[in-house]
């Protein structure tokens, strides 16, 4: 069980517990059968950021607190300083590092992505959320799967797309690679 999944099931129990709601009444607010939410509670089941973006909407909580534990404090800049982001390995073979956490109300979230390589005849790990996204390869190269077509970027390509369709990637050449994301909210 990765540490950072049981962190955000944490945050996500604790803000059921100050809401005062039952795994039941909080399943059903977030539309999402109560066996799931209770795995995503504990931290059993990778928790996407639709989900995590879902809480966001459903009770005014930032995702960056959902997902880092962290309150966002300005609301004029936030400098994020080199490799200083707060991170968080979300799902397996996946880190996100923030690039906006100490923002707040933003319009966007910022991240570095880290993918470390996996077996090619591995499934892709589907993401859906609404928005829209923006990835740029930094460093090592990855195929993308967006809605069923593979695509292939390489250091310095970028890619911007609806983010409600199915999407997930993979890293390239048994290499990790390093992209940035920026995730728009509709």
């Amino acid at each position: 069980m990765k540490t950072d999944l049981k962190q955000i099931g944490e945050r996500i129990k604790g803000l059921r517990d100050a809401l005062d709601f039952t795994p039941d009444e909080m399943a059903h607010k977030l539309e999402v059968d109560v066996d799931d939410y209770l795995q995503y509670e504990s931290g059993e089941k990778d928790i996407s950021v639709s989900f995590l973006q879902r809480i966001e909407r459903e009770f005014s909580v930032d995702l960056s607190t959902l997902m880092f534990g962290t309150e966002p404090r300005m609301n004029s800049y936030f400098i994020t300083r080199k490799d200083k982001g707060v991170s968080v390995e979300r799902v397996s073979a996946y880190r996100y590092q923030s690039l906006t956490s100490g923002f707040t109300n933003n319009v966007a979230e910022v991240f570095v992505v880290t993918v470390e390589p996996k077996p090619m005849e591995a499934d892709f790990y589907q993401n859906i959320h609404a928005g829209q996204e923006f990835n740029m390869i930094l460093e090592g190269s990855m195929i993308m799967n967006i809605n069923g077509k593979n695509l292939i970027l390489r250091e310095g390509d970028s890619i911007y797309f609806d983010s409600s369709l199915p999407h997930g990637m993979k890293a390239l050449d048994n290499k990790q690679v390093k992209f940035l994301a920026v995730i728009l909210y509709p």
